[in-house]
C-alpha cells in the first residue's frame, strides 16, 4: 500500500520553531502518535528524514504519514449499516440497534466493525477499523471512524478535550418536569455487576446535559447532549435522576412497547481532520423509536 502524507509548509513567523512543537502544535499530531511516527520513519522534512529538536525554516515542508499500518484483523462481513458521510479520511455511519460496534471476544463475528471492513474490502481497502466513539449494543445512531491513523488520533483528540459534540435522543419513563437541567452525578463501577456502572461518590466526574423536546403520554422525549463519556452515561443519569430510559432492561425496566432502550445518538459536530472544517451530521430517529412516539401521543404508557 503506497503511503499518503500531510504536508505542512512553515510560515515566517514559525521561523527556528522546534519541529516537535510544530508537530504537535498546528499539525495536531499527538504524542503517542509521533513516537509511532518515529519508529516507522513517518516524519519527513523537505522530503528527508529528520530529527524532532530540529529547528524548521520558514517555507520548508514537513510531511507527516496519515497511516502507520494498514493490517487488518477483523473478518469482512456483511452487516447492514447506513452511510451518511464517507471520505478519503472519515466514515461516518448510522449504527443499528442490536449490534456491537467492535468485536468483545477475538473472533467474534457480527459486528459493525465486521461491516465496515466487509464496506472497504468492497472498495479495495484494508485498513485497519478505528471507531473514535463507542455506542452499546443497544443504541442506534452517529458514530464516526477514522480511515488513518492521523484521522483517528486528531478526532480523538476533539473528543478528549470536549470539541466533538455528540447528541441524543431519548424516550425517558414518566413526566420530566424540568424543560432543561444539568446531570452532574459521578460514575462508577458498580461492585456487584462488572457489566454495570452506578452513581457513586468516588466516581468518576460526569456531566450530561438534557432539555424536554415532548411530553408524552406516560413517557418525555429529551435531547442530551455529553461533556464527558462515561460508559453508560445517559443512561446510568436519567434513572439516577428518576426518569430511566424506556426499556432499558439494565438500568430500569422492561417496555412492552420496544426491545430495547429508547436511545439514540442523533448528532454528531466535530472538525474534520484533513480539511478543517467544521462539520454537523444527523442520523434519523429510527422506526422503532418513532413508532413508540406516535404510540404515546394517542395511548397512555
Amino acid at each position: 500500500m503506497k503511503r499518503s502524507w500531510k504536508e505542512y509548509t512553515i510560515p515566517a513567523e514559525q521561523d527556528g520553531v522546534i519541529l516537535q512543537d510544530i508537530l504537535t502544535g498546528p499539525m495536531q499530531i499527538s504524542r503517542r502518535m509521533i513516537q509511532k511516527l518515529t519508529r516507522s520513519k513517518g516524519i519527513l522534512y523537505n522530503g528527508k528524514p529528520t530529527f524532532l529538536k530540529r529547528q524548521v525554516k520558514k517555507g520548508h515542508v514537513v510531511q507527516v504519514a496519515v497511516e502507520v499500518s494498514n493490517r487488518q484483523s477483523l473478518v469482512p462481513e456483511a452487516v447492514p449499516f447506513d452511510i451518511l458521510y464517507e471520505d478519503e479520511a472519515i466514515l461516518v455511519v448510522n449504527k443499528p440497534a442490536g449490534i456491537n460496534v467492535h468485536p468483545i471476544h477475538p473472533g467474534q463475528t457480527g459486528t459493525l466493525a465486521n461491516g465496515i471492513a466487509k464496506h472497504w474490502q468492497d472498495q479495495g481497502l484494508a485498513l485497519p477499523v478505528r471507531p473514535v466513539h463507542r455506542l452499546d449494543r443497544d443504541t442506534s445512531g452517529i458514530l464516526i471512524v477514522g480511515k488513518s491513523a492521523f484521522a483517528h488520533q486528531h478526532l480523538d483528540r476533539q473528543l478528549r478535550e470536549r470539541e466533538l459534540g455528540r447528541v441524543y435522543l431519548a424516550l425517558a419513563e414518566g413526566e420530566v418536569q424540568q424543560d432543561r437541567g444539568t446531570l452532574t452525578y459521578p460514575i462508577g463501577n458498580d461492585p456487584r455487576n462488572p457489566a454495570k456502572r452506578k452513581v457513586r461518590e468516588d466516581g468518576n466526574p460526569a456531566v450530561t446535559h438534557f432539555s424536554l423536546m415532548e411530553r408524552l403520554d406516560g413517557a418525555t422525549l429529551v435531547e442530551l447532549s455529553l461533556e464527558t463519556g462515561r460508559t453508560h452515561q445517559i443512561r446510568v443519569h436519567l434513572a439516577h435522576y428518576g426518569h430511566p430510559v424506556l426499556g432499558d432492561r439494565q438500568y430500569g425496566h422492561t417496555s412492552p412497547l420496544i426491545r430495547r432502550q429508547a436511545l439514540h445518538a442523533s448528532k454528531l459536530s466535530f472538525t474534520h481532520p484533513g480539511t478543517g472544517e467544521k462539520m454537523v451530521l444527523e442520523a434519523p430517529l429510527p422506526e422503532d423509536i418513532a413508532a413508540v412516539i406516535e404510540k404515546l401521543k394517542h395511548q397512555p404508557l
